[in-house]
């Protein structure tokens, strides 16, 4: 049997498809219809591996999971975002994952158990969502805010609720404040909210940072900063969920 895993998530959809030695990666918008970006996913992975249905087991995590039919076994983001660290970066005991809809973070042993965990999945503060909404009051796509931001300029946002800051940022514009500036406070306070969380469990001696949001260097830079050392990003740090799904599928 291959092993499928799949994060739908509420912005993106990640499936990693495991055959052998052999890894598939696919990245979908999940737009509406979580269970069909979940579909489309599968479809696309199958292809790609040469590979038919009937010979994958799948596992489901992440925002849509309860929407995709078909799944031979549901995981939740937690247990399967250790899993992947564990694989991806050996060592790590600290996992910072911020998705489209919460930010989390994770301890986890050396064998990838979870020892304990904390999230935020109340509001939209220390979010993808956040950076959405306030890169629109800016005029930016997210992806533009790293390049775009001016650490010399840096201004502090105060607000961390999407809605309150989306004003707050508004009024720096109009009173002539640089885009590049509130944008390099848009990441310090990301940072520092995650960076609270963090501390409450017990930072440990190596971080991950995983979730799209990771590719933000904006955000790397502040949350490393925060933290006081280094946080580790790899190459799949949008894939973590998926890949530890596709483990798990493995071993069911």
């Amino acid at each position: 049997m291959i092993a499928l895993g799949l994060d739908i998530g509420s912005v993106a959809a990640k499936g990693v498809l495991l055959d052998g030695e052999r890894l598939f990666t696919c990245l979908l918008p999940t737009g509406w219809d979580p269970r069909g970006a979940g579909e489309a996913l599968v479809a696309a992975l199958l292809a790609e591996a040469g590979k038919c249905r009937e010979e994958a087991r799948v596992i489901v995590t992440g925002y849509g999971r309860v929407s995709f039919q078909g799944a031979d076994r549901v995981v939740t983001e937690i247990s399967c975002h250790a899993k992947g660290v564990a694989k991806l970066l050996p060592g790590t005991d600290t996992i910072v994952d911020i998705g489209g809809q919460d930010s989390k973070v994770i301890r986890i042993s050396q064998s990838g158990k979870v020892i304990d965990f904390a999230m935020n999945d109340k509001c939209a503060a220390g979010t993808g969502r956040f950076l959405q909404v306030t890169a629109a009051a800016l005029g930016l796509a997210v992806d533009e805010l790293d390049n775009a931001e001016d650490r010399a300029l840096e201004v502090e946002i105060s607000s961390m609720c999407a809605v309150f800051a989306e004003s707050e940022i508004i009024g720096l514009l109009a009173s002539g404040v640089s885009k590049g500036g509130i944008i390099a406070g848009l990441h310090r306070s990301i940072g520092k909210r995650v960076a609270t969380m963090a501390r409450s469990l017990g930072v440990g001696g190596q971080i991950a940072f995983t979730g799209g949001v990771a590719l933000n260097r904006g955000i790397q830079r502040a949350l490393s900063e925060e933290l006081g050392q280094p946080v580790q990003i790899t190459e799949y740090c949008q894939f973590v969920g998926a890949l530890g799904a596709a483990m798990l599928a493995r071993t069911c």
